[in-house]
């Protein structure tokens, strides 16, 4: 395989020694990091990392506004430039099992455009999550495909991987949406474009270190988005 992984990170400095050596055990694999501007010092933890695993991992360093949108947006659009037949993307914060990554990308590989790593294909599959986030989860998951249309089980889900050609289709200039909503709007723009989206099934763990990114702000935009989308998808 010929597999690169895209990790955005923001104050994640204790949790990438973990993940990349857990990521970078796969043969064929690869990582870009985007960092956004991290105050903890996760940068210079990614560059050390970076010259530890010299050709299979790489930093970009991002400035101007933040978001887990433009990060991803900056990140996958410098993944198509480079020889990468397939592009994942997972959380830095250790949720994303790196044991997964094989099974999204061979189904990506053999049968599907785009794959997400699944936390409700059988059942719910997350742990050490409080009963209110699971409901606010599952809610939020019916929700989306209410609007929109969406078919997979686990519309928010950050764990996916893209065949190349599927993610060249995409209009990534733009995707206006930032936060997790961003989540949405890719997988609705790849649902137009026709592509062929699967699911594994992953069990999901709360991260172990850091806080979380999810804040009012970025539910309220989760909530407007799917109207949005739905809007555009009759245009």
């Amino acid at each position: 395989m010929n597999t690169l992984v895209v990790v955005p990170t923001y104050n994640e400095r204790d949790n990438l020694p973990l993940l990349v050596p857990a990521v970078l055990v796969h043969e064929g694999f690869r990582m870009l990091i985007v960092d956004d501007g991290s105050p903890d010092g996760t940068g210079q933890v990614a560059d050390e990392l970076a010259r530890q695993y010299p050709g299979r991992l790489e930093v970009m360093h991002r400035t101007g506004p933040r978001g887990l949108g433009r990060s991803y947006v900056d990140g996958l659009k410098h993944a198509l430039k480079t020889d990468a037949t397939l592009i994942c993307q997972m959380d830095a914060d250790l949720s994303h099992d790196p044991q997964y990554l094989p099974a999204l990308a061979a189904a990506a590989s053999t049968e599907f455009d785009v794959v997400i790593g699944s936390r409700y294909l059988h059942g719910v599959s997350v742990v050490n999550w409080p009963l209110h986030r699971i409901f606010l989860s599952t809610f939020a998951n019916r929700y989306i495909k209410t609007v929109t249309g969406l078919s997979p089980s686990d519309c928010t889900s950050g764990f996916r991987c893209w065949r190349r050609e599927a993610l060249e289709k995409l209009p990534l200039d733009g995707v206006v949406s930032d936060g997790y909503a961003f989540l949405i709007e890719m997988l609705h723009e790849a649902a137009r474009s026709g592509a062929r989206i699967g699911e594994v099934p992953i069990i999901f763990v709360e991260r172990r270190q850091g806080q979380s990114k999810v804040s009012t702000p970025v539910l309220i935009e989760s909530l407007i988005t799917p109207w949005r989308l739905a809007l555009r998808r009759k245009k």
